[in-house]
């Protein structure tokens, strides 16, 4: 009976150990990276990855987004055709999934949804698209600042994301989503 309780102990203690420092779960609350990740379905988070190395462009991470994300409240006030330029100081303690679109250093604009990097239009037929009006382009270019990453839904007609709260500083990261495991439909590497 001892030996039983202390391997269930054992077991607990190593799950738990396991998700705090390796990997986690977690849900999809919204419709906002559809195609690529359908509402409730879980995947899997990869919490070390980003101690050894940065995100990169197509990157799709959970993060902590600036307090009052939920909102869009953008940290400065800048004009209406430039997406947020810069983040509230404050982190949410809520988190969020998204795509990498720019890193430190990039210039960056968008158009009808699509991000332009330094000049060229990026890869996103993964996206769905986002038809015309004033949350799909931003004629006026911002250059990410050092340490932040500009995160945008892949469902960019639908989503709430770094066009209207600016982009994430580096130690606001959670981690990278790897792999999806459920429902078992949908069960792979991403």
């Amino acid at each position: 009976m001892i030996e039983t309780v202390l391997i269930v102990a054992a077991a607990l203690g190593l799950a738990l150990l396991i998700q705090a420092f390796l990997i986690k779960p977690y849900r999809i609350p919204s419709e906002s990276m559809e195609p690529t990740l359908d509402v409730n379905e879980r995947v899997l988070v990869n919490r070390v990855n980003y101690h050894f190395s940065d995100p990169d462009r197509g990157d799709i991470i959970v993060f902590h987004p600036p307090k009052g994300a939920e909102g869009n409240l953008c940290g400065v006030s800048h004009p209406s055709d430039q997406v947020c330029p810069r983040p509230t100081h404050d982190r949410a303690s809520v988190n969020f999934i998204k795509r990498v679109v720019a890193v430190p250093g990039d210039v960056l604009t968008i158009r009808e949804g699509h991000a332009i990097v330094n000049g060229k239009v990026q890869k996103d037929d993964f996206t769905e698209p986002c038809g015309p009006g004033a949350d799909c382009t931003y004629d006026r270019p911002i250059k990410i600042p050092p340490h932040h990453f500009f995160m945008m839904g892949d469902n960019r007609g639908q989503s709430d994301d770094s066009r209207f709260w600016g982009p994430v500083p580096r130690s606001w990261i959670i981690g990278e989503a790897f792999a999806t495991y459920w429902p078992p439909s949908r069960i792979g590497l991403l």
